[in-house]
């Protein structure tokens, strides 16, 4: 079976404190359904348009491991505490 990745690229922040909050309970509930962090931090370099922006990719076992990960109540109790304090696009990818 394929490992999936989230592939998480925020567009902005506008509130620093809800993302503390949220990091705080998002990586132990992304760690307890499974997930594992390949990438968190800045771009270096952005092509084409690309933001420089915060940027995390965690590796799952499998793309239904992912959503149920996203979906967990752990996990949604961390996107309760961001609220609208950053834009971003998340995605579930299949590997190759």
């Amino acid at each position: 079976m394929a490992k999936a990745y989230w592939i998480t690229c925020y567009r902005a922040i506008s509130n620093q404190d809800k993302l503390q909050a949220y990091a705080k309970l998002a990586g132990p509930a992304i760690a307890a359904a499974g997930g594992r962090f390949l990438v968190r931090g800045t771009p270096a370099k952005v092509y084409e348009h690309g933001l420089a922006q915060r940027t995390v990719i965690t590796e799952w076992d499998s793309v239904q491991a992912a959503i149920a990960g996203h979906d967990s109540p752990g996990y949604q109790e961390a996107l309760r505490a961001l609220g609208d304090a950053a834009e971003r696009d998340v995605r579930v990818v299949e590997g190759a």
